[in-house]
């Protein structure tokens, strides 16, 4: 009975660049929510320009690193063409968070402008704020499936 698998040094890295850059996604999503649910409230524009930049100079690179990262490391490990299911999850969430987080980066931008012509944001930055919010459940899920691994 194998209690603990040991894993060859040459996974390291990029192991560590995926989940780095998960860290970074993550964190950077809530930012940018956080502010945008606060623009949201008080119609500023300087809470709706800290979403857009955090969208724009955290989440971009961050997803750019953890999908780079997930190939990279599936890679090594021989995963590409694999039926497990956290696998299935960690691609699938990863190339539909993308069309997401674009939609909400160029909403965000727009609710900035918005904010900072007239005061307030309007429908836009309330659909930025949604689409943010749904990706950060959507990544909390998929940091439970590549953390537990079911089948």
């Amino acid at each position: 009975m194998a209690l603990a698998a040991v894993r060859p040094d040459a996974w390291n890295f990029p192991l560590l660049i995926h989940v780095a850059g998960a860290m970074v996604l993550v964190g950077a999503l809530v930012l940018a929510g956080s502010s945008l649910i606060f623009a949201w409230r008080d119609g500023g524009g300087t809470m709706a320009r800290l979403g857009y930049r955090t969208l724009l100079v955290g989440v971009i690179p961050g997803w750019i690193a953890m999908r780079a990262g997930g190939e990279w490391i599936a890679s090594k490990e021989h995963l590409e063409n694999s039926d497990l299911s956290w696998i299935g999850i960690g691609f699938s969430t990863a190339d539909a968070g993308a069309v997401l987080i674009i939609i909400a980066t160029i909403l965000a931008a727009l609710a900035w402008r918005r904010a900072a012509r007239d005061a307030g944001g309007g429908a836009v930055g309330k659909i930025a704020t949604v689409l943010v919010s749904i990706l950060i459940v959507t990544y909390v899920v998929t940091l439970w499936a590549m953390t537990t691994k079911p089948s």
